[in-house]
């Protein structure tokens, strides 16, 4: 079984609660014997698989399979193509270096529906969103590489894992998916 949850902001990828205000996967009435593949961080939001197929979290999630994710992150400032190059090319972070990735910036900028919480306002500083395809996926990497760059970043949306997107999926929502998904799931080739 392979499950797809629009993970919403506060929500931890982890079945129990750690003290923090975050709401554990408990919350959500999954089926049993069910795990997260892989995690996004409790202020991080969109696509977070579930399986009891505990061999698909290396095929789906170890670097050497080159298994592609797509984030979507609002960022502060319009960033320069250079920036973008450097975040392609792959950043030196806390001592270690980044894989190259692909990251653009989305046009048309695309219509999220707010969070709850607010991100922060600058009335100064605009915000827009980029792409970034990614086929590793270490702690808080995304919004580390974006603060490397100058911009950093404001909300954090994984949209894509393979070539199966989170679509229509509202946030908090679940679905086991299909043998076709499943397949999206697994090709990450282009």
């Amino acid at each position: 079984m392979l499950i797809a949850f629009n993970k919403p902001f506060a929500v931890l990828s982890q079945f129990t609660a750690d003290g923090s205000p975050n709401r554990p996967l408990s919350e959500f009435d999954f089926p049993p014997h069910v795990y997260p593949i892989g995690r996004l961080d409790g202020d991080s939001e969109g696509l977070l698989l579930l399986s009891d197929e505990p061999e698909l979290n290396k095929k789906l999630l170890h670097p050497s399979q080159g298994h592609k994710r797509i984030y979507w992150a609002q960022i502060e400032r319009l960033p320069t193509k250079d920036a973008l190059e450097k975040l392609s090319q792959g950043l030196a972070i806390q001592g270690r270096q980044t894989l190259p990735c692909r990251a653009w910036l989305l046009d048309p900028q695309p219509k999220i529906a707010p969070r709850d919480p607010p991100i922060r306002f600058r009335k100064n500083v605009a915000d827009c969103w980029i792409g970034i395809e990614l086929t590793e996926g270490k702690n808080r990497q995304v919004r580390r590489m974006t603060a490397a760059i100058g911009h950093p970043t404001l909300r954090l949306i994984r949209v894509q894992i393979g070539k199966f997107r989170l679509s229509d999926l509202e946030p908090g929502r679940w679905k086991a998916l299909t043998p076709a998904e499943i397949a999206l799931v697994l090709k990450s080739s282009p």
